[in-house]
């Protein structure tokens, strides 16, 4: 009895209402963890106020909730390389979503710091594993302009929170923002109606005909038995490792994915705990603070759609390094600007050069590495760079502790731009799995993107 190679064969499918549904559910879930990434951000000045904390406690408490996504991205991911990615997503919605929840009951700041870092758990769990199951059953055509438009979530995500928060929070105070977190936790059992299981997976454990039924809907058009007996590559039980990540002469540049992922990772907490505060110090009200968070995630969206194209066709460093260094200028300058217009439109710059940029690395990251140790590798990357968002929020406390003008703390924050743009300069495309490949019937060609 042949045994058809699973990966090769899904290759041929095309979009339809199948992959449509993939990307809807990955779209919702993702837009639920942008949700509960930016909750926080968009209290803070009420937190403030209500708890009387200081710049520093206030940063602080968001650090500390980075800390549990630190947590998930490790933990979770090298257990969804053995597993299986969707269990680890729908195990993450549920902690991030219960404890958000929670949060909205807290009482003080010391009980709501460790119901953030619990929740924080599950949102470092869901994006690499997202990534690496949307990775695998996208198109092959369009896989990196389909993971980049799901990553647009996040940006949703967070622009829902800050048009809902002011209107709630005049209302109703901040806890029901928290309540509303909830919400993932009664669309469980249609995620998990809805998620396909890794093929790598399924063919490890010789679930066949899943597999099959899978094909069925991906590839419509092909003629399969009952009998037929699945393989993939990398389908071993082969532990994964940081030393897997390193082999293959993939070191350097596995660091500097690290090193890009822990810049926009200080950039994003930096903004979404800080912006709205530092706008009001620069002078504008409320209203218009939080609409600056709002655009900010208009920005990534737009500049995520946009880009993505571009990058296909010109690759990373053409193309995300110009955008690092524009995010650089319009965080010196946006606290100065003369007129609000150009205000938010250098915000949304700032948005597309920080989620914008992360939104974009995570296709390419994903190809970078053999599919057996594809969560492993978002997943170290995601906890390398979630360490630039435990320092971002105390390093900005600490700034604005030393009353030093606003335009200063911008200047200090778009240094990550810079270090950004390096670390992509760095990065050695030629060593990609997919450019390495011997097998080009089994492995898909790299596609030129990194340039």
């Amino acid at each position: 009895m042949n045994t058809i190679d699973a990966n090769q064969l899904y290759d041929k499918s095309k979009f339809n209402r199948f992959h449509f549904k993939l990307l809807f559910w990955c779209f919702l879930i993702i837009l639920f963890d942008g949700y509960d990434t930016a909750i926080y951000g968009a209290v803070v000045p009420v937190l403030m106020e209500e708890w009387a904390l200081s710049p520093v406690q206030t940063g602080a408490i968001g650090s500390y909730t980075v800390i549990g996504t630190v947590v998930g991205a490790v933990g979770m991911s090298m257990a969804a390389d053995r597993i299986g990615p969707k269990k680890i997503v729908i195990s993450s919605v549920v902690i991030f979503s219960f404890f958000t929840c929670l949060s909205g009951f807290a009482n003080s700041p010391l009980l709501f710091a460790v119901l953030r870092v619990l929740a924080g758990v599950g949102l470092g769990g869901v994006m690499p594993n997202i990534v690496a199951l949307s990775t695998e059953f996208a198109p092959k055509k369009i896989r990196s302009t389909m993971v980049a438009m799901i990553f647009c979530g996040y940006s949703v995500g967070s622009m829902i929170i800050a048009l809902l928060s002011k209107f709630v929070i005049e209302t109703y105070g901040w806890k029901p923002l928290f309540w509303l977190a909830a919400v993932p936790l009664l669309l469980v059992p249609f995620m998990l109606k809805a998620l396909p299981e890794s093929l790598r997976v399924l063919a490890n454990q010789g679930r066949d005909r899943e597999i099959l039924a899978i094909m069925k809907k991906a590839v419509p058009n092909e003629k399969f038995s009952e009998a037929t007996k699945f393989a993939c590559a990398g389908s071993g039980m082969e532990k994964a490792s940081i030393r897997k990540l390193m082999s293959e002469k993939r070191s350097l540049s596995s660091v500097m994915f690290w090193v890009i992922s822990f810049s926009c990772f200080l950039l994003i907490y930096a903004m979404n705990t800080w912006l709205t505060k530092l706008m009001l110090q620069a002078g504008y009200d409320l209203s218009s603070s939080l609409l600056f968070l709002a655009l900010l995630n208009v920005g990534a969206t737009i500049g995520t759609i946009v880009i993505g194209p571009l990058l296909d066709k010109y690759g990373a460093k053409k193309v995300l390094i110009p955008l690092f260094f524009a995010g650089a200028l319009s965080l010196i300058f946006i606290s100065v600007a003369p007129h609000i217009v150009i205000a938010y439109i250098l915000v949304g710059i700032i948005g597309a050069a920080s989620i914008g940029i992360h939104n974009l690395l995570n296709p390419v990251v994903s190809q970078y590495y053999p599919p057996e140790v594809r969560s492993t590798a978002l997943g170290i990357m995601m906890a390398f760079g979630r360490l630039g968002g435990i320092m971002s929020p105390t390093l900005v406390g600490l700034l604005m502790s030393q009353n030093l003008s606003v335009q200063a703390n911008f200047t200090v924050i778009s240094l990550a731009c810079i270090v950004g743009a390096i670390a992509i300069l760095l990065v050695q495309e030629k060593y990609s799995y997919q450019y390495t490949a011997k097998d080009e019937q089994k492995i898909p060609s790299y596609n030129k993107q990194l340039g």
